[in-house]
């Protein structure tokens, strides 16, 4: 298959090219400048042009038979008004580009892979929550929500339309476990806030492959989460990085003091979601790391 990929040079984006690259699929991917080329692995084809502008690269696009959008600010960050305007936007921005690069005459022929976020079922306690759970409440949850509104106008088109919910992506090179790490191998480690909340998680490893996966399953469409099937509480995750890096973890964070760090974005942390990957289990995928020691050990172990 043809593949058009959009963010193709942040933390999923990269491993997932070299991973359609390895499994004998064409693929090309958008870059922000010629420099940016560079970045991408062997065997992927750049195209120049800005995910959040109209331009010649959606002609290329247009052309793929699966287009995967990845776009979009990183969140953990304060969320001062003009950062939580840049959330939105470079989600809302980037998948009405991804859309529009759709043919009508070639909609029936193509999928858009769009990313979305667990963070879409908001404050949900311990309830268990699967593809058709409603949306919640909450700044995370409203961007999430209108994510996938745009998304669907491809549907509108006639093109098959996945959103992809993702969990906390584990790998080596970014993403949570890349922030935690540096406190954790001094030893200054700790669980936030209660620690009761729910980390639903997935390895970078298996959401490349869960990727490729439903972009090659033409029966399924619409929400599918993308993460592992076994979700932990934040001690949970405490105490299993801790004991992977052979470190102590006594020094709980006061739900409080992360507040006053970084503002809003705490939400993050502090309000988790017990997510369950359904769809994934009922269409036949098999994780690789589907218990959080597993991953752990697989990523910093040893």
């Amino acid at each position: 298959m043809k593949f058009f990929i959009l963010g193709g040079t942040g933390f999923v984006g990269i491993p997932l090219i070299r991973h359609l690259v390895r499994s004998g699929h064409e693929t090309a991917a958008l870059v922000r400048s010629p420099g940016k080329a560079e970045t991408l692995p062997p065997g992927a084809l750049a195209v120049v042009g800005d995910p959040l502008a109209p331009g010649a690269w959606q002609d290329g696009a247009g052309q793929a038979d699966v287009i995967v959008n990845l776009v979009g600010k990183p969140i953990v960050t304060r969320w001062t008004t003009a950062a939580k305007q840049e959330i939105l936007d470079s989600r809302i921005l980037s998948t009405r580009r991804a859309v529009e690069a759709i043919p009508v005459h070639r909609a029936g022929e193509m999928t858009l892979v769009n990313a979305s976020a667990v963070g879409f079922y908001g404050k949900a306690g311990d309830a268990v929550l699967g593809e058709d759970a409603p949306p919640g409440e909450g700044f995370l949850a409203d961007v999430a929500r209108r994510w996938e509104d745009e998304a669907h106008k491809a549907a509108e088109k006639g093109a098959r339309t996945v959103c992809a919910r993702l969990g906390a992506v584990l790998g080596r090179e970014g993403g949570v476990l890349a922030q935690m790490l540096p406190p954790f191998r001094m030893g200054l480690g700790g669980r936030l806030g209660s620690g009761k909340q729910w980390f639903s998680w997935i390895h970078l490893h298996d959401l490349c492959r869960a990727l490729l996966f439903v972009a090659e399953m033409p029966a399924l469409a619409g929400p599918v989460n993308m993460c592992a099937p076994n979700p932990a509480t934040n001690a949970e995750l405490t105490r299993t990085l801790a004991a992977v890096l052979n470190r102590p973890a006594i020094l709980p964070v006061p739900a409080a003091i992360l507040k006053l760090a970084i503002g809003g974005a705490a939400e993050i942390a502090l309000e988790g979601q017990r997510v369950v990957p359904r769809v994934l289990d009922q269409h036949g995928f098999v994780f690789d790391f589907s218990r959080l020691n597993e991953a752990l050990r697989d990523l910093v172990g040893g």
